[in-house]
């Protein structure tokens, strides 16, 4: 049965009206006006990035992959367009120290065929020294290309926490696009998800109905203990890491350099 808008057992304290159907489906299409127009302005901001001018760079420059050193060029795998994920790092840290943040993104990017489909190679690239890149892509399960970008430049080297992408013509290799920060969300499938859920994120900063559960810290959920707490104390991992076979419960972080 449904419940009426008039009926007081159907109220919930601090939470938003009950209502009949009807009454939802017209609030709910008075919404998807304004969602119709955030798409579209979408699509013009996406048209505006095809427009953006490009940056020519080295692309014989050495990255070091899991067969050694090779050309950025390699990255493209004959396709003529590249996004890659630029992995911070902290230098010694265990697995369970290595950036949260970046895990999130790297792990929503485990499989890139429908990329690959579309003539885009897909990469990551990090500042580690590549003997510990190795051990943790092993320790993640990864099967995605992972290179060592330590000694390189911009726009292969230098700051990471982006999204970047690259054009190939013939020899020449282009910078298109790179964002940072909540730009690179468009990588993390679980975030808009969760955008759409009644609780979204759960974080403080949002704007949420009177009553709704006090939201967290930013990232609150990043990081858990072994019974699946949210933590981001000593004890804890990046959440993905608990799947792993071999995750044990974590005593330190061991972040002893700065992060890259």
């Amino acid at each position: 049965m449904m419940s009426t808008p008039n009926d007081p057992a159907a109220a919930l304290p601090g939470r938003p009206p009950v209502v009949d159907l009807a009454t939802w489906q017209a609030a709910r299409d008075e919404l998807l006006v304004r969602e119709k127009a955030h798409t579209r302005e979408g699509d013009a901001l996406a048209a505006a990035r095809r427009r953006l001018p490009m940056m020519e760079f080295d692309g014989k420059v050495e990255v070091t992959g899991s067969g050694g050193p090779v050309p950025f060029l390699d990255l493209f795998q004959g396709r003529d367009e590249l996004l890659v994920y630029k992995h911070m790092w902290w230098d010694g840290a265990p697995h369970q120290g290595q950036c949260e943040g970046c895990t999130v993104t790297a792990w929503h990017l485990k499989d890139a065929v429908y990329l690959n489909a579309r003539g885009v190679s897909f990469a990551i690239l990090t500042p580690g020294r590549w003997d510990e890149v190795a051990s943790y892509t092993e320790f993640m399960g990864y099967t995605q290309p992972w290179y060592s970008v330590r000694d390189a430049d911009e726009p292969i080297g230098g700051e990471m926490g982006h999204v970047s992408c690259f054009l190939r013509d013939g020899d020449r290799v282009f910078l298109t696009y790179s964002t940072t920060g909540r730009g690179t969300e468009a990588a993390s499938g679980s975030f808009a998800l969760l955008d759409m859920t009644p609780y979204g994120r759960g974080e403080a900063w949002q704007a949420s109905p009177d009553g709704w559960p006090e939201g967290h810290g930013p990232c609150w959920y990043w990081r858990s203990d072994a019974a699946g707490n949210a933590t981001w104390g000593p004890t804890s991992r990046p959440v993905p890491q608990w799947t792993r076979p071999g995750a044990t419960p974590a005593e330190t972080l061991g972040r002893h350099s700065h992060l890259h």
